[in-house]
């Protein structure tokens, strides 16, 4: 046996599996990175669609030798929008279609002649762990048949995670289903969270009836997730001292790792391109904007990969935007409008009418965007990505969230950590005027808030330095994997 192949049979080898969407591909690769730089070998499994669509996947296999990319059908169309809300048809394939096979990989993969796998030529040692995303539960089931230990890595907060785990007791204790319309109604049973939430800050789905399928669906994900043997954070534990202890006292092993994309900078140096995990091409015309722009004056506006918006919203939003007086770069995407309405996917009104004061672009370099000095403020769909991005940028932020997670970040943004303002439920032009005036103008409130996001944004630095919290959980996690060899 070669030396080569003694190494590789001798190393970990762990299967990353993402839910096939950007915002949770993007913290799983930089995932995927860190483990590759210690040595560590990774498949990452992506849908066939995705796989085609990271076009940077062959440069990231060159610089690390032991990531290795496979793909898997998602069992839809080619012509299939794969569009998220509604889950229900990518649900419904992915356990109905990509779980079989994933179950036949599993077995090929766990074996010593896995080499030999897909279009890899490097050696890989056998499986020895399965790291799901955190509603890809189905993969559990097929892990566990096989016989590997199977870890979790969540993409959403250690927040709203909590959130989500306490939603079978608000249920038995009768607070879901609402009782009635008053959505300002406090919520005081989660523990950590007491004084903090009101209906309309529980995760998106706790708005439809018990019996409806995406219910359902994550209520199916809360109770599976509690079979993992780990779960991973993409969150530093300053962040979440009030949180990560509640959800201690029910998940035995948890490791704090964010801000991740921040931590692989840190281990693997500012030269790698935050694009790497992009499915959309990057303006990066932007940037040259910016540039001309004066520091701290931009509010910068993106609503993810995944939000939509009627017509009406966008044009309130427009002039929310414009009567505020404030320079604005904000992404709007072609898929943005409701189904319908994208024959006009961008305004006439928009295009024409924010030459003189802003810059509209399909996709942007997000962290660079965040980092630039121009930035002042950034309006956000409050996914944790993009509020974990800016929290180590230290940009105060204005939240108008619309899925799953987005609602509980949004409160804990605006009045938990109080980092930003939370807009959510509103898009009227007069409120968003307002909003974004008391973001970006001097005054009482942007001084604490900025105050405060400035003391997250140290507080991040530190959890990803050598002596830091995410760094030495890291090394511990690494460790484990280690430990977890299947011979």
């Amino acid at each position: 046996m070669s030396a080569e192949m003694e190494e590789s049979e001798s190393a970990a080898h762990v299967l990353l599996l993402p839910f096939p969407a950007q915002g949770h591909i993007t913290p799983m690769l930089s995932f995927a990175q860190l483990l590759c730089h210690a040595g560590i070998h990774v498949t990452f499994l992506s849908t066939e669609h995705n796989h085609r669509l990271l076009t940077q996947r062959r440069a990231l296999s060159a610089r690390f030798p032991t990531l290795h990319f496979e793909s898997i059908p998602d069992g839809l169309p080619p012509d299939h929008p794969r569009t998220i809300p509604p889950l229900d048809d990518i649900v419904s394939s992915l356990r109905s279609v990509t779980k079989p096979l994933l179950r036949d990989l599993l077995i090929t993969l766990t074996k010593k002649d896995n080499e030999s796998y897909g279009a890899t030529t490097t050696p890989r040692p056998p499986l020895s762990c399965v790291i799901i995303d955190g509603i890809m539960c189905f993969a559990i089931d097929m892990a566990e048949e096989v016989g590997i230990p199977v870890f979790a890595l969540r993409t959403v907060s250690a927040c709203s995670f909590w959130c989500y785990s306490c939603i079978p007791d608000l249920i038995q204790q009768g607070q879901l289903p609402f009782q009635d319309q008053d959505m300002d109604h406090p919520i005081r049973d989660i523990p950590g969270m007491e004084a903090l939430l009101r209906r309309r800050d529980l995760p998106s789905f706790c708005r439809m009836p018990i019996d409806h399928p995406s219910f359902k669906f994550f209520m199916e994900q809360i109770e599976a997730i509690t079979r993992v043997s780990a779960i991973i954070f993409n969150t530093f534990d300053d962040l979440d001292p009030l949180i990560l202890p509640q959800i201690a006292t029910r998940f035995h092993k948890i490791y704090t790792l964010g801000p991740l994309h921040a931590l692989l900078k840190s281990r693997v140096g500012d030269d790698l391109s935050s694009s790497v995990s992009s499915l959309r091409h990057e303006d990066r015309r932007c940037m040259a904007w910016l540039d001309s722009q004066q520091s701290g004056s931009v509010i910068f506006v993106s609503f993810g990969s995944l939000a939509k918006l009627s017509r009406v919203q966008l044009l309130e939003f427009w002039h929310g935007l414009i009567n505020s007086g404030k320079p604005f770069l904000w992404v709007v995407r072609s898929d943005m409008l409701w189904s319908g309405q994208e024959e006009h996917a961008t305004p006439v009104e928009l295009e024409d009418g924010t030459k003189e004061r802003g810059y509209i672009a399909e996709w942007v370099p997000q962290e660079e965007v965040l980092a630039h000095k121009a930035v002042g403020g950034f309006w956000t769909h409050s996914g944790w990505n993009s509020t974990i991005e800016g929290i180590w940028a230290g940009v105060p932020m204005l939240c108008w969230p619309q899925l799953a997670d987005q609602q509980v970040n949004s409160r804990w943004v605006g009045e938990g950590w109080k980092i930003g303002l939370d807009m959510k439920d509103t898009c009227d032009r007069s409120t968003v005027e307002k909003m974004v005036r008391a973001l970006m103008e001097e005054g009482d409130q942007r001084e604490q808030i900025f105050k405060s996001v400035d003391n997250f944004a140290k507080l991040a630095r530190h959890a990803v330095s050598e002596d830091g919290s995410s760094y030495k959980n890291l090394e511990k996690l690494i460790e484990d994997l280690n430990k977890k060899i299947v011979m």
